[in-house]
């Protein structure tokens, strides 16, 4: 029995399975986050299904993965300020409390955020907001996730990430 992308993304992405995938990088993949309440949220899987923390690699694929993570949000700043003019920044993340594999979050913030949560961390949203199917990836992210491929593609060179 094959089992389901999220139980193992990393792997899930190296046999072109993972449907988050936007595009394979030099040490880790792109992805677009599965929840949305952000629009653009991404987050960038380490290429190495054994890597829990970012001292775990060899320190060039350590840059490497850190110059990725910098791609990813500038990527993801230009896709998020064309489609929405209220973006403000993109804030970058290592956290690794949760999931026992390196990746980093590249969280896009705007300015219709709650007062009281636009400059306090992700983390601090209400529940509800990670897990209401109205926030969940779907075809009408298709646009966004696009437009962070496309600039991936001007920043450098990449290959195309699974669909």
């Amino acid at each position: 029995m094959t089992s389901h992308w999220r139980n193992n993304r990393i792997a899930s992405a190296l046999r072109g399975e993972n449907p988050t995938v936007v595009r394979r990088l030099d040490a880790g993949f792109a992805a677009i986050g599965d929840v949305q309440f952000l629009p653009g949220y991404s987050v960038l899987l380490v290429d190495e299904p054994r890597v829990h923390r970012l001292p775990d690699l060899p320190r060039a694929k350590r840059l490497a993965f850190l110059s990725d993570m910098d791609r990813l949000g500038e990527a993801v700043e230009r896709a998020c300020l064309r489609a929405d003019p209220a973006f403000r920044r993109v804030n970058l993340e290592i956290l690794g409390n949760t999931d026992g594999f390196l990746h980093a979050h590249v969280w896009p913030r705007y300015d219709w955020e709650p007062a009281e949560l636009v400059t306090r961390p992700v983390r601090l949203y209400p529940h509800g907001r990670w897990t209401d199917g109205r926030h969940a990836l779907g075809p009408r992210h298709d646009t966004l996730r696009a437009a962070i491929g496309e600039e991936l593609d001007r920043t450098g060179t990449s290959q195309d990430g699974a669909a």
